[in-house]
């Protein structure tokens, strides 16, 4: 028994002895791991951010401030169906009524509205129906087939409710936006999505560059002429189109941006025109395929191809070779980048251009002249004076290019891009020959001479 006494308190002692040995070893430990961590700052998994936008997002707001200032446009056309061989020759037959829609923005509260000039083309009749169902009869206050722009008025009792423009330059990618229309005649739709992409142009190598805001907002037929807005409920865009091989949205769609359609608007009011500035260039976007066949080191930027005579560009010490790659403090990494700025400016207005010249940084203030096109608006085509180098590409003397094919039965003619070197057998040197033809000259048959895009010699005689 006193054996067993004398056991057991040994092994309360060493029980002790370890417990005490243990916790002192875990103290050194513990302040040895805090003293090695005092040089470590501690990373939060949540990062905290001023703008928790993308949280709390709430378009609610938005939707309520826009959906009673976007229209329902009806468009109704009369067009002649041949019922025979003369009538198809000759022209003639049974008019038939063509109904189109589409949507349109109310922009003031005295009932002006912008929509897509695609939208209101060949009316015979617009009619806009608001969100309470109140239906009006609208003007033609203007157009513009360049931008694809409208500014409709109608009349109505009281003031309406309307969409304030936001600064477009402003938008980000990634910003969150919405779409409010009336696709399929459904009437009041609001889509959600975010901006894709901007300066976005579909037709690069066309005559008429483009600038769209892209995003994944749901637009379908119906929608153009709607409104683009930001979750504040301000006009960011103007929907337009969609690129699709259905013909419905997959996914993306396009809107000429706020502040484009804004001026667009300004001068149809103020001058019945638009007011374009020139900065005075022949030129294209870079790559790296270009910039290798050019010979130059930028892969971004607008390489200057050719500088017009007479022009701001020209006056400023432009040449040939130049890369722009800013604008008024705006990184022009393509064409569309430039022309998209350029689109909200007038004539005599300044604009910065920063140039790389041989590896050397330039910078050139440029005045902005007026673009000096002639319509010719029974065909839907317009025109400009030509270059030098165009001219020697094309190997004629003379001749105006057309810039613009407003006509949808002359899209398949190869007059988009091409030099009209005569007109009823006259010669064309300018715009000024082309005016005095067709205004003073034209009673009959109206014969162009053009050279297309690949340098091929036509004639198309319009009756």
């Amino acid at each position: 028994m006193k054996r067993f006494f004398s056991t057991l308190g040994i092994s309360i002692v060493t029980a002790v002895l370890s417990l005490i040995v243990y916790d002192h070893y875990q103290e050194r430990s513990q302040k040895s791991v805090a003293e090695n961590s005092m040089p470590l700052s501690v990373v939060p998994t949540n990062f905290p951010t001023t703008n928790s936008e993308a949280l709390e997002t709430d378009f609610t707001i938005a939707a309520e401030k826009t959906v009673h200032a976007v229209v329902h446009v009806k468009n109704t056309s009369v067009s002649r169906q041949p019922g025979n061989m003369m009538e198809l020759f000759f022209g003639g037959g049974a008019p038939r009524a063509m109904i189109g829609t589409g949507s349109g923005v109310i922009i003031s509260p005295d009932g002006y509205i912008i929509s897509n000039n695609h939208v209101i083309e060949r009316a015979s009749s617009l009619q806009v129906t608001l969100n309470d169902n109140r239906t009006y009869n609208a003007e033609v206050v203007g157009t513009d087939p360049k931008t694809d722009i409208a500014l409709l008025k109608i009349e109505a009792e009281d003031p309406l409710p309307y969409i304030p423009f936001a600064d477009s330059d402003a938008v980000k990618i990634g910003q969150w936006v919405l779409a409010v229309g009336n696709p399929f005649n459904l009437t009041s739709t609001v889509t959600a999505g975010i901006i894709s992409a901007k300066a976005r142009d579909l037709n690069e190598f066309d005559n008429n560059p483009q600038s769209f805001i892209q995003t994944d907002a749901a637009v379908n037929r119906g929608n153009s002429g709607g409104a683009l807005v930001n979750t504040n409920g301000e006009l960011v865009g103007i929907n337009t189109a969609i690129t699709s091989e259905t013909g419905s949205y997959v996914g993306y769609s396009f809107a000429v941006p706020s502040n484009t359609a804004r001026k667009v608007i300004e001068d149809l009011l103020e001058y019945g025109n638009v007011q374009r500035g020139f900065l005075g260039i022949q030129g294209s976007g870079l790559d790296a395929k270009r910039a290798q066949s050019l010979g130059v080191d930028d892969t971004q930027g607008v390489y200057v191809a050719d500088v017009e005579v007479d022009s701001g560009a020209q006056k400023a010490g432009l040449q040939e070779g130049d890369v722009i790659k800013n604008i008024d403090g705006v990184s022009v990494a393509k064409f569309s980048d430039l022309t998209g700025y350029l689109n909200a400016k007038r004539p005599n207005d300044v604009v910065s251009l920063t140039l790389n010249r041989n590896g050397k940084t330039l910078v050139k203030e440029v005045v902005l002249r007026k673009i000096d096109s002639y319509t010719l608006t029974d065909l839907g085509l317009t025109v400009k004076n030509t270059s030098k180098s165009q001219r020697e590409k094309r190997d004629v003397a003379q001749g105006v290019i057309v810039t613009n094919v407003n006509n949808p039965d002359l899209s398949d003619l190869g007059l988009d891009g091409a030099i009209i070197t005569q007109v009823n057998d006259v010669a064309v040197n300018n715009i000024d020959d082309l005016k005095n033809i067709i205004e003073n000259k034209y009673t009959g048959p109206l014969k162009l001479t053009f050279v297309d895009r690949k340098g091929e010699k036509n004639s198309i005689l319009f009756r």
